[in-house]
């Protein structure tokens, strides 16, 4: 899975840029506020229809100007050319389209452009809070079980029904039964999926972890939502009172997390700041490797003022990893010295060198 192509209009500083972009390597630098995270921004809007840096519409939209578009051709591993278009109005109107047909929502994107974004927010793995982590999960189960979405977009109406009813002064005990025993057959589904998918990315992170981090006692444990000694029809009975009291379902998928620990202490807490940019760079590669191997296909690596984040040696080591999936990475910086020379020693890699200087990109030779 490539980008072949990407059109950007009208996105915060950037006017026009037309990119033909390499299938391996591509390194993009300026100086910070020239336009090349926002590089990185349309990509991500094209693979999941919205930005990685804010939930809001209206700041991504050019000053003076009432839409943005972003424009991709995507090469899927089958050999096929996918075009990929959306546009983003003032007005919050939204319009995603694949091979020219309008879909009917952002998540219809998802399927045809895979992306792991690498930036100063992914520490959030590790400080920020279990719907942080519980999305780093369901990325992997999205893109590996298509049986997962439908289940977990039925689970959401379920709960908000349950949720619902719950604020009643009187609750009808058929109605209430109807929408329990509905959550508790999609609870089980969304936990079935989500555990096979950990058991293949834990067997990965752990042999990556040995190359990139030498740090004894790193542990990850999936936590599916309620105690794991107890079946879920008789926690939800179990937690109707307090549930009824506050007016909302304490317990379930919706609480899943991933709990990441050193010698049984959150990670977060133990380990330095140097420790905590592997570990997560750690968590990304792995959930990589285990996409291309449970769906032979590739996903798309955006990585954020990568000289920023790792020091030297350990830019070398994530440089390897990348190299070694073989898949497409947009990596900016400020120097484009520095983000070239960890690329040299891989003779048969010849990476494209992007310059962006407010809001215009030029390719370097």
């Amino acid at each position: 899975m490539t980008l072949k192509r990407l059109l950007i209009q009208n996105l915060r500083n950037l006017d026009r840029v037309d990119l033909t972009p390499s299938d391996r390597v591509n390194l993009i630098y300026g100086e910070n506020g020239s336009g090349k995270t926002s590089i990185l921004e349309a990509i991500n809007l094209l693979a999941l229809g919205r930005s990685f840096r804010t939930h809001k519409h209206k700041p991504l939209i050019k000053h003076q100007q009432q839409s943005l578009t972003v424009f991709g051709r995507v090469h899927a591993d089958d050999g096929s050319d996918i075009p990929i278009g959306i546009s983003r109005g003032l007005d919050g109107d939204a319009s995603f389209k694949v091979n020219g047909v309008v879909v009917a929502s952002a998540a219809d994107l998802a399927g045809y452009l895979p992306v792991q974004v690498i930036n100063s927010d992914t520490f959030l793995l590790l400080e920020g809070s279990p719907k942080v982590r519980r999305q780093f999960i369901d990325w992997l189960v999205f893109h590996v079980e298509p049986n997962f979405f439908p289940a977990w977009k039925a689970i959401q109406r379920c709960l908000k029904h349950r949720n619902s009813l719950l604020r009643r002064d009187r609750i009808d005990p058929f109605e209430l039964a109807t929408w329990d025993k509905e959550l508790i057959g999609l609870t089980d589904t969304i936990h079935e999926f989500r555990t096979q998918c950990m058991a293949q990315f834990q067997e990965t992170f752990v042999e990556l972890l040995k190359e990139l981090i030498n740090i004894d006692g790193i542990a990850l444990s999936y936590y599916r939502g309620w105690d794991k000694d107890k079946n879920y029809a008789d926690v939800l009975s179990a937690s109707f009172e307090r549930d009824k009291r506050q007016g909302f379902t304490h317990l379930g998928s919706q609480r899943a997390d991933l709990k990441i620990t050193v010698n049984g202490l959150d990670a977060a807490e133990v380990l330095s700041r140097g420790q905590q940019k592997l570990l997560v760079c750690a968590l990304k590669i792995a959930q990589g490797y285990v996409f291309t191997r449970l769906t032979g296909r590739k996903s798309i690596y955006l990585v954020d003022d990568l000289p920023a984040e790792l020091d030297e040696n350990h830019r070398g080591l994530l440089v390897h990893w990348l190299y070694t999936m073989g898949t497409q990475v947009f990596i900016t910086g400020v120097e484009s010295e520095t983000l070239a020379s960890s690329w040299r020693k891989k003779a048969e890699i010849t990476p494209k060198m992007f310059h962006v200087e407010q809001g215009r990109v030029t390719e370097v030779s």
